[in-house]
């Protein structure tokens, strides 16, 4: 043991040394890299996405940036175009309508489109059941059921059309006259009361045949005569409780629509046809003048049953004039003579 050799020990020291401090100035640079990609690519996300007559707006702006600040136009609350404060919004100059107007364009109307199918449907129920009314007092009126086949009842595009047409023995008026017969007044006052709790309104008609009306004074001829039976008529509608105000409209067509075209002398084609409206039908029939309302008579002519009364009344609540050539005549005026030359009623 004593003779081996005594290795040596070795110590090694490191000595430790602070590393010198990392920069961050990459990551700044970095971060703006990342934030101008970013910005770039929504650019091009945006610009793919609009519309032309949008993309041309935006160039109209940036090549008059100043034009409403010089011009002290309006603010950008109160502009419309694509960008406030540029020129005009081409989008609309040019006929392209935005996306988001012409969405709101395609809700409002078929919005308004499925208002008017309700309604729409609303009124056919209400003319169908109106004519079930009707057709059901006929039936159970024996008096009416007695001039069944001169009564005729339809739903049209218009509404009910009930029409009373004459027959060769059993004449509705006095030849050549407006003068009711007895079974034509209880007729109308039965139709009158029927129709007089109905919502829509009402138009009536007066027809003639062909024949002329041969020596007549004053040119009274086939259109006085059937503006005179239409208003005797509405004499008769109105006694029976039928508001004044009801009726949309009276007119005298003489022989401009036939019954019968292909006999016009056939004595169906005189007729009195009374036509309760739909909505839709009497804003065609009244134009951009609305209905009337129930309030829309004075009170000296709302409740009267005398024939100037109620002629002035309806031509206020009418405010129209028959569309033929002959206008609706007063209901007051007096029916002209029989003349011993008319051939038929």
């Amino acid at each position: 043991m004593a003779e081996k050799k005594l290795q040596p020990i070795i110590i090694k020291r490191v000595k430790k040394t602070a590393h010198a401090p990392h920069g961050g100035a990459w990551k700044i640079a970095y971060a703006d890299f990342v934030t101008a990609m970013m910005a770039f690519f929504l650019l091009m996300w945006l610009l793919g996405s609009t519309a032309k007559g949008e993309l041309q707006g935006i160039a109209a702006y940036f090549s008059s940036p100043l034009k409403v600040a010089m011009a002290g136009g309006d603010g950008a609350g109160n502009s419309s175009s694509v960008i406030p404060g540029g020129g005009n919004d081409l989008a609309k100059v040019h006929g392209q309508v935005r996306r988001s107007e012409a969405a709101d364009s395609s809700n409002r109307r078929t919005s308004v489109d499925a208002g008017r199918a309700d309604q729409a449907q609303v009124d056919s129920n209400r003319i169908k059941a109106l004519k079930a009314k009707v057709d059901a007092m006929i039936t159970s009126n024996a008096r009416l059921n007695e001039f069944r086949s001169q009564i005729r009842t339809d739903v049209t595009p218009d509404g009910l059309q009930i029409q009373i047409v004459d027959e060769q023995n059993r004449p509705m008026f006095d030849s050549g006259s407006a003068m009711v017969k007895p079974y034509m007044r209880d007729i109308l006052r039965e139709v009158g009361a029927a129709l007089a709790g109905a919502e829509n309104r009402i138009s009536l008609s007066g027809h003639t045949d062909a024949a002329p009306y041969g020596n007549a004074d004053r040119g009274y001829s086939n259109w006085e005569l059937s503006s005179d039976r239409a208003n005797a008529s509405r004499r008769e509608l109105v006694a029976a409780g039928m508001p004044l105000n009801q009726l949309a409209r009276i007119t005298g067509l003489a022989s401009s629509d036939l019954l019968l075209p292909d006999d016009p002398r056939a004595p169906q084609n005189r007729r009195i046809t009374i036509t309760v409206l739909t909505q839709e039908a009497e804003k065609r029939l009244l134009g951009h003048r609305g209905p009337v309302t129930r309030n829309a008579l004075p009170p000296s002519l709302a409740g009267g049953n005398g024939g100037t009364a109620n002629a002035a009344a309806t031509e206020s609540a009418t405010g129209e004039t028959a569309a033929q050539p002959a206008a609706t005549s007063p209901a007051a005026a007096p029916s002209a003579p029989a003349s011993p030359d008319r051939v038929t009623n």
